[in-house]
């Protein structure tokens, strides 16, 4: 099944304990469609700028995701950031942010965008993410990412975007002020409450919880050694979810469990490297093969 994701494209300046990189390419949409495109078609909508190289565009439709949703602004400048990771490759700084065409980008879908019954609402502004929602009308399963910046200054509108998705996607820290409560488990029943059907709460190194009505599980994470750059990571997680779930078609129990398991195998391999560099080596036998090594590991 096609899977439409909308969310941020970007040129990232990266800064390791070990290592810098400039200017390369990144953006919740861009890894969460390059993650997604090894279970199920993609298609992508995000704005650039004039400075953005026409390559990573190439690259992704190499891939076979759909970029025609993908809109450079005349004039405009490509969204950029700026981030600095600590000696422990989970806490970052981030050094600058320069929102440039993502500032005022309103999405529009046309009647292919409209048509797919997958939709991923990437990190965004929740006004923005509402208007996409209107738009989708064809979407069976609509799930959405967010971040602390909202929950703080939208929160009424982020709010009334929770009761209309079916699953929301958030970070150990995002759920706690959401929720208001530094107990996860408590904080995660409380975000499900709030609206969505179901709740995936990332905890990084330490893997997922999953949170529904019926049921409670955490997944831990592939205990990769080789930890370059964790940035887009959280965006890969999502993308392998979603991705598995559109190739099956369905998103029944069995299924999510199934499809949050591949995402933490897919996080794993994005982290092994700068950007989408690692990913870009893989086939989907790679990916089959660690989630055996991965599903050994959970059996006793």
């Amino acid at each position: 099944m096609p899977l439409l994701v909308v969310g941020s494209v970007a040129l990232d300046c990266i800064e390791t304990p070990t290592d810098k990189r400039d200017d390369v390419l990144g953006g919740s949409a861009v890894f969460f469609s390059y993650a997604a495109s090894f279970f199920s078609p993609v298609r992508i909508i995000g704005a650039v700028g004039e400075d953005w190289p026409i390559q990573h565009t190439q690259l992704l439709t190499k891939k076979g995701i759909d970029t025609s949703g993908l809109q450079t602004i005349p004039g405009g400048q490509t969204f950029r950031w700026r981030g600095r990771y600590l000696p422990n490759m989970n806490d970052r700084e981030t050094l600058e942010v320069h929102l440039n065409v993502l500032g005022e980008f309103q999405p529009q879908l046309n009647r292919t965008h409209q048509a797919c019954r997958f939709l991923f609402l990437g990190n965004a502004s929740p006004t923005v993410q509402l208007s996409v929602l209107d738009q989708a009308k064809g979407a069976e399963l609509t799930v959405a990412d967010t971040m602390d910046l909202w929950i703080n200054i939208q929160r009424d509108e982020l709010g009334a975007l929770l009761k209309r998705i079916d699953g929301l996607v958030l970070n150990d820290s995002e759920a706690k002020l959401l929720a208001n409560d530094e107990n996860l488990v408590r904080a995660g029943h409380a975000v499900r409450a709030m609206g969505p059907k179901f709740v995936v709460i990332k905890k990084g190194e330490h893997g997922a919880m999953f949170f529904s009505v019926h049921e409670m599980y955490v997944m831990p994470a592939y205990p990769t050694p080789l930890v370059i750059d964790p940035t887009g990571a959280g965006d890969s997680f999502a993308g392998g979810m979603m991705g598995h779930l559109a190739s099956l078609g369905r998103f029944d129990p069995q299924a999510l469990k199934e499809a949050l398991a591949y995402g933490v195998v897919t996080a794993s391999f994005t982290v092994e490297d700068f950007s989408l560099d690692r990913l870009e080596k893989l086939s989907r036998h790679d990916l089959d093969r660690r989630l055996q090594e991965y599903r050994q590991m959970l059996t006793f």
